[in-house]
């Protein structure tokens, strides 16, 4: 079964600090990920659900401040040298959002106009960087629009993981279907295992983690991870996680190499609904039921 990690950039500490923690322990472990870096403005003091999640505590005083009583750095500018050794490194790169903050708090209810503009920052960031646009794209939190979906597929991006599920489909919400294919994030996140408590601890997380994918799916299995957890405060259990994944059929990869060329025809249609977290205060989109066989059907 095939793994593949979607690594999540959404602070400038994580550029800084946990990229860089990653890449080593990838060369290392010769494996290859995709990494999607938030371009714009580090507002993290402004969110206030940062707080509950496992590794705001592992951030810096400033990046607490950032937005509130520190100027927010601008993640693409800053960090430029690192994302441009993400990619030298031979890992595939992509975009999280623009503005994090704004995106998480707005972007499940903004319409076209606001959806273009962010994306087109992003779009903008990262080409300032790389002198081209990016292909794929990987949605701050899992939230979304049609908007978005449309211009995704406008824009040509050969894929997007914008979703939770358990398959690669093409999506459609609330009327709109894109061409673009969707790859689900299928495993649960360190974040919500270990926000589970009970018998599950930093010790023994890893082992719920790789027992989760060895369920069998069409496309293998797709891991998100945080350059601020897994790649700071969490990268010994990520090392684990890697060995333990290197050792199956297929092992780790990058998500554009989950899917291949002539099976594109073949994916099926899947609606898009929403899920509620555990905790019950987020929402994300998820895959829901299949509308058609496949595009071609």
């Amino acid at each position: 079964m095939r793994v593949g990690l979607r690594v999540c950039v959404n602070t400038l500490q994580g550029a800084l600090l946990g990229v860089p923690a990653l890449l080593r322990l990838f060369d290392e472990h010769k494996i290859r990920a995709s990494f999607f870096f938030a371009t714009g403005a580090d507002k993290s003091g402004r969110r206030i659900g940062h707080i509950l999640q496992p590794w705001y505590r592992d951030l810096d005083i400033a990046s607490r401040l950032y937005g509130i009583a520190l100027p927010p750095p601008v993640i693409h500018r800053r960090a430029a040298e690192v994302m441009r050794a993400t990619l030298a490194a031979g890992h595939e790169i992509g975009i999280l959002c623009h503005d994090r903050s704004r995106w998480l708090d707005e972007i499940a209810h903004a319409d076209e106009t606001w959806t273009r503009q962010e994306l087109d920052r992003a779009i903008d960031a990262y080409t300032d960087v790389f002198g081209e646009k990016p292909t794929c794209m990987a949605a701050a939190g899992w939230q979304i629009n049609p908007h978005l979906l449309a211009l995704q597929q406008s824009k040509g991006f050969r894929f997007a993981s914008d979703v939770r599920g358990r398959t690669i489909f093409y999506p459609r919400l609330r009327g709109v279907e894109s061409n673009c294919p969707q790859i689900s994030t299928t495993l649960p996140t360190l974040s919500e295992l270990l926000g589970q408590g009970g018998e599950i601890t930093n010790l023994n997380v890893h082992e719920y983690l790789y027992a989760e994918s060895q369920h069998i799916l069409p496309h293998g299995h797709v891991y998100a991870c945080d350059a601020e957890m897994e790649g700071m405060s969490h990268l010994p259990l990520m090392e684990k996680l890697i060995v333990m994944w290197k050792g199956m059929q297929g092992g780790i990869q990058p998500l554009g190499q989950l899917i291949e060329e002539k099976d594109l025809p073949l994916l099926p249609i899947h609606q898009v609904g929403w899920a509620q977290e555990q905790s019950g205060n987020i929402y994300y989109a998820t895959q829901s039921v299949e509308l058609k066989g496949s595009a071609e059907g």
